[in-house]
């Protein structure tokens, strides 16, 4: 299926508020690559939404998940969200935004983490799966030759992500699934690939 395909997708089969942030973020990110390997953008945050949906969260967080990174990345306003998709989902998105004016990117990823922290369930489930779906993607990156340093930076913040959704939702199976997936890094790293 192309990335202009409007078909629904199996995991929004009875959300419709998802279904409906399906279409907007496939317009939003048309363009838009992967950097692991160069599929559309749009397929994270789609990855991120199924796993809350089959997680069993609501069609609302479902939503968000899909639209997490809109307002970062394209020329999304929060209003606009909002307009289209409910406050609840507006907010969640923003709160889950990279603050712009924070030029170092540790401090930034410091203050989203905090953010998430202070927000609550829904948001640190739409973290932890967005997490999880960057995992893999940096396995990727591994597997084609990524710059060592840059992959173990983005690997020590998975790391403090996964110590902060343990400490707030320990047990729950999206933090189990991002322990998962950075165990498997280190215990069974990628081979590079020639």
């Amino acid at each position: 299926m192309g990335i202009a395909s409007e078909k629904a997708l199996s995991f929004t089969r009875d959300l419709p508020l998802s279904e409906a942030a399906v279409a907007f973020a496939r317009r939003r990110h048309a363009g838009q690559a992967r950097g692991g390997d160069q599929a559309p953008y749009v397929f994270h945050p789609l990855e991120a939404a199924s796993l809350l949906e089959r997680a069993g969260y609501a069609d609302e967080v479902v939503a968000a998940a899909v639209l997490h990174d809109v307002l970062e990345d394209t020329e999304t306003r929060q209003e606009e969200l909002a307009e289209r998709f409910g406050a609840e989902v507006a907010i969640l998105v923003a709160t889950l935004t990279d603050d712009p004016t924070i030029s170092d990117e540790d401090e930034r990823r410091d203050e989203v983490r905090e953010r998430v922290h202070r927000a609550g369930a829904s948001a640190l489930a739409i973290y932890g799966a967005d997490k999880i779906s960057k995992v893999r993607e940096l396995r990727l990156l591994l597997a084609t030759g990524a710059d060592p340093e840059i992959a173990e930076s983005k690997r020590r913040h998975y790391e403090k992500c996964l110590a902060m959704l343990e400490e707030f939702t320990l047990g729950a199976p999206i933090a189990e699934l991002l322990r998962f997936e950075l165990e498997a890094l280190r215990e069974f790293p990628p081979v590079l690939q020639q």
